[in-house]
């Protein structure tokens, strides 16, 4: 359909509907100027506040209705690296219907993280900007890739800082979203942002409650089996966990002045994860899971690298070329989702199907 034409105030325009709500009063535009003065108003002390066009590493004219960070946010949700969050594992190979995959976490991650920030009066869109981006950094086939990919690359491959520096690096991400998804890893430095710490918190919440819902519905774990402090604290379904932590971080965080869970939260969360990692993420199935994509991922990473001719151009949001085969190699293969990695080891390695991660053949 082409639309419903119209003439309100003798202008000529064009409608979705042919009964349109009219907008009364005055309308002012709500552009990215009274958006950040909004913030010296509404934003806690502390937060970040988004400063015309952003600390890019290319300088960019600011854009007329977005934040630098609401900008940031729209970059990588459009991004290629972001939608082939999609076919990458979160716990499962090749997830059936309702289970999460990396695309699916960093949504949950971007809603935990946002209740928080919004919570306390922190900047949203960066907050959210950071959790769309943080797991973009991964490869096929869940951490795994990480061992897969570590022995190519000094001081070894770590997802927090290749989606830093490498897949996202063409989005000219203002610098606070860099930081935040560089060091978003518990494992890593502290974020510079407050926001950035609320998503640290956020993603560790998120995957904890819904790694073990996803389990559940497998039927690999029995809710009833969970430590009797996460029963007690935070309840057993991913609804109550999710409500538990988020109500208990803001209001620690609003209490101590710092991001942080009470110990007595931090203690249920820690139990929560150990539980995951024991009945989950090291089960004999996923070990061999894991095995398996550290094999096959290696195995195409030295035959591009001996190959270089095979690996494409990388999209310009990609940035730019690394200059060294093994390096573009690596590169190549971090960015291909579980499905595309395992098709290119059958077709150019002649992998064997029975040496596919389970789920793929």
């Amino acid at each position: 359909m082409a639309g419903h034409p119209g003439r309100p105030s003798g202008r000529p325009v064009r409608r979705a509907h042919g009964e349109a709500v009219a907008l009364e009063g005055e309308f002012p535009l709500f552009d990215r100027e009274a958006r950040e003065g909004l913030e010296d108003e509404v934003l806690a002390p502390g937060a970040t506040h988004a400063r015309g066009g952003g600390a890019r590493r290319r300088e960019e004219e600011p854009d007329p209705w977005r934040t630098c960070f609401e900008r940031d946010r729209d970059r990588i949700l459009h991004s290629t690296a972001f939608r082939r969050l999609a076919g990458k594992t979160q716990v499962f190979v090749f997830p059936a219907d309702h289970q999460r995959t990396r695309l699916t976490h960093a949504l949950e991650v971007a809603q935990v993280a946002g209740a928080i920030a919004r919570s306390l009066r922190l900047n949203v869109a960066l907050a959210e900007a950071i959790a769309l981006g943080h797991d973009c950094g991964h490869g096929p086939g869940g951490h795994a890739s990480e061992d897969a990919l570590s022995p190519f690359l000094e001081g070894g491959f770590d997802h927090a800082v290749w989606g830093a520096e490498v897949t996202t690096a063409g989005l000219n991400l203002c610098a606070e979203t860099i930081d935040g998804i560089a060091n978003h890893s518990w494992s890593r430095p502290a974020p510079a942002t407050p926001e950035g710490e609320v998503v640290s918190l956020a993603d560790r919440i998120a995957y904890t409650a819904h790694d073990l819902e996803d389990a559940a519905r497998a039927g690999l774990v029995d809710r009833g089996e969970l430590p009797a402090l996460v029963r007690q604290r935070c309840g057993t379904s991913r609804s109550s966990q999710l409500d538990a932590f988020i109500s208990d971080v803001v209001s620690t965080s609003a209490a101590a002045g710092i991001i942080a869970m009470s110990e007595e939260m931090g203690e249920a969360l820690e139990a929560l994860r150990r539980f995951d990692y024991e009945r989950i993420y090291l089960r004999e199935a996923s070990l061999e899971q894991s095995a398996r994509v550290i094999e096959l991922l290696r195995g195409l990473v030295e035959h591009y690298a001996a190959n270089p001719g095979l690996v494409p151009g990388r999209p310009d949001e990609a940035g730019d070329s690394l200059d060294d085969p093994l390096q573009e190699a690596v590169a190549y293969v971090a960015g291909m989702t579980d499905r595309f990695a395992f098709a290119q080891a059958v077709t150019l390695l002649d992998w064997p199907a029975e040496r596919l991660p389970r789920g793929a053949a």
